[in-house]
């Protein structure tokens, strides 16, 4: 981007926005030790100064940082200004201007050791997001960042990049989490996956809800049920306010994925759950929040209603990371949606919930592919499971039995890599299962397994119903537990191990994690065993 410089004493004007922006004038320490404006390589900038009339800020930065979608040799810094994050208008209190933002990335965390910077433009048409993508690191290392914008710094976060492409004898400590419900409970579990220091964070879905305040909520939600740009964007922020959930956003790179609460319960491409002839401008609205409060590269800024979210990570020759979407592409829930008994409906060869395109493009990449492990980061349960204890069967409709030879042709493809993991949200409980090709054989072949995370909150602090029925009509399912928390991973040549770190209540704050279950997958063994 090419900004205009004017005269002394003025503002300078950005020709894209057709308008001032503002210019920070008092440099930060480490500005002075880097060797202030001319080491950022803003010496013209460094050496304007705003107008008496800039609006000034108090700290702008309430909302934390983040980063996220780390390839070898890059990786993206996000943070948003927002002076009053719980404004209204969903703006964060912010002046109607354009501000510019200084970024650094450091080996060390006293930043002694810069290794790139540079100025972003923080605009009100974004939300005043920043993103910013870091090339030209080192692969397989740990870095730390940092903004600054009038006077005011960030607190610093943590990121790392992936290793070099082809190397397979590292490790990764990798956490993943789904469902985080503001009102259902605190965020502590957020605070107790950051305390692991995962090298990579997964989110699968439902980082936020878009339901107004219940009845029963241990947290006030602000503002009504989302629908509108401005009703989003408060709720990011009210979210990104939690210091356990921005604990987690500093603490590791993060890749992320939505389910239907981002936007709206259970909607299927563009067909929401109830009739709304405002659907479309609903969707569009949530996808340019979502995009403008996520850690994510260019190609995922919205386009209208459509924002391409599906892509794929390569942790070196270790993992292949292919997170998918779906919702935006999905036929509708067969049958009427909901858990139900002998849907024919759900057979049909032409039902997709990834789309014809998206599927084509992960049978390819599983094809290609030379990775130790293979990985889907997605949404919904995939392998099957009866959720009708005795002679009567009943599959969930929203889920991947809704979408049955979608899914078989996907786990066939997993079957043919070295090693094929599916990690799963959505359901509000911890599951294990081995992904099968014929489930009413146990003794079949083992195509994949499959990890499937509790919520952060939602569904309140749980209990411990084993629900055995379920259990024995799927033998292989191989865990069950209805409590709040995460799974933490650690992926080696040799093995992948899960762990599934459960809460006893989140109602109140400060709750301990301790390990429900422990499983490992051996090299090239698709079957679950206990650690």
């Amino acid at each position: 981007m090419a900004f205009v410089l004017p005269g002394e004493g003025d503002d300078p004007v950005d020709p894209e926005l057709g308008g001032t922006v503002s210019v920070p004038t008092t440099p930060s320490r480490r500005s002075v030790l880097l060797g202030g404006a001319a080491a950022l390589g803003l010496t013209a900038l460094g050496s304007t100064q705003a107008s008496a009339s800039a609006d000034k800020l108090t700290d702008p930065f309430t909302l934390g940082v983040a980063s996220g979608d780390p390839y070898h040799d890059s990786v993206v810094l996000w943070t948003r200004l927002a002076q009053n994050p719980l404004a209204d208008n969903g703006l964060g209190g912010m002046p109607d201007r354009a501000y510019f933002v200084e970024w650094e990335i450091a080996t060390d965390e006293g930043f002694r050791r810069t290794v790139r910077r540079g100025v972003e433009l923080a605009r009100p048409q974004s939300a005043h997001s920043v993103h910013v993508e870091v090339e030209g690191l080192r692969p397989g290392s740990e870095y730390f960042y940092r903004f600054r914008t009038q006077g005011h710094i960030s607190e610093a976060g943590r990121t790392r990049t992936a290793p070099a492409p082809g190397i397979t004898r590292t490790d990764l400590t990798m956490c993943f989490a789904s469902c985080s419900h503001f009102g259902a409970g605190h965020f502590t579990a957020y605070k107790r996956l950051a305390e692991d220091e995962p090298g990579l964070i997964l989110h699968l879905g439902d980082y936020q809800y878009e339901y107004a305040a219940g009845a029963n909520d241990v947290r006030q939600v602000l503002g009504p049920e989302t629908r509108t740009l401005e009703n989003y964007r408060l709720r990011h922020a009210q979210y990104k306010t939690d210091p356990d959930l921005q604990l987690a956003h500093a603490t590791a790179p993060w890749l992320v994925v939505w389910d239907d609460h981002e936007t709206e319960n259970n909607w299927a491409d563009e067909v929401p759950e109830q009739p709304d002839p405002n659907f479309l401008e609903r969707r569009k609205n949530a996808f340019q929040a979502y995009y403008e409060n996520m850690p994510l590269r260019r190609t995922a800024r919205p386009r209208g209603i459509d924002m391409q979210l599906y892509r794929r990570l390569q942790w070196g020759g270790l993992i292949n990371f292919h997170m998918l979407d779906t919702r935006q592409y999905r036929d509708d829930q067969a049958c009427g949606d909901g858990v139900k008994p002998n849907c024919d409906a759900r057979l049909e060869p032409t039902r997709s919930i990834t789309g014809e395109e998206q599927e084509r493009w992960l049978l390819d990449g599983l094809r290609r592919s030379r990775a130790r492990w293979d990985v889907l980061g997605q949404q919904v349960f995939f392998s099957q499971i009866d959720l009708t204890p005795g002679v009567n069967q009943g599959y969930n409709m929203d889920a991947w039995d809704g979408y049955k030879a979608n899914r078989d042709r996907i786990a066939e493809g997993l079957g043919k890599t070295r090693n094929g993991v599916v990690l799963t949200g959505d359901v509000h409980r911890h599951w294990a299962a081995e992904t099968k090709s014929d489930y009413t054989d146990p003794t079949s072949r083992g195509l994949a397994t499959e990890f499937v995370t509790t919520s952060i909150t939602s569904g309140g602090d749980g209990n411990d119903d084993p629900n055995a029925g379920v259990l024995a009509e799927n033998p292989h399912v191989k865990f069950h537990k209805n409590r709040r928390g995460y799974i933490r991973t650690k992926f080696t040549a040799d093995e992948l191990r899960a762990d599934y770190r459960i809460l006893p209540y989140v109602r109140q704050p400060g709750a301990e994690a301790t390990t429900a279950a422990s499983f490992v997958v051996a090299d090239r063994d698709r079957s679950l065993h206990p650690a």
